[in-house]
């Protein structure tokens, strides 16, 4: 007896190509996310020159309404006390060193 082979056709694309940007609604997402660092940049500079020496590469967290951040040797753990106290609101993390990001391209 011979076994009937199933082809399975592949999805290729989007899973939801309804999300699909227009160029203002993605330019206005960006300049959402920059005002929204911008805010937060000011607390990550007080933080920053205060904890370069003891903690550098670490990781904070913060959540610039309430002015509160979080620092952890891991960005995860960072972020989720920042969520743990602030569960409906929006962080943003930086690395505590002379840049403040995470890597490079």
């Amino acid at each position: 007896m011979t076994e009937a082979k199933t082809t399975r056709t592949l999805r290729r694309g989007r899973i939801f190509p309804e999300i699909q940007w227009t160029p203002e609604q993605h330019a206005q997402w960006e300049a959402e996310r920059k005002e929204f660092k911008e805010r937060c940049l000011p607390i990550f500079n007080k933080v920053k020159s205060e904890m370069m020496e003891t903690h550098y590469n670490w990781y904070v967290a913060v959540e610039p309404d309430s002015g509160d951040y979080f620092v952890d040797r891991d960005i995860e753990v960072a972020s989720q006390k920042c969520r743990e106290k602030h569960p409906h609101k929006k962080h943003h993390a930086f690395r505590i060193n002379e840049t403040g990001v995470c890597g490079t391209i």
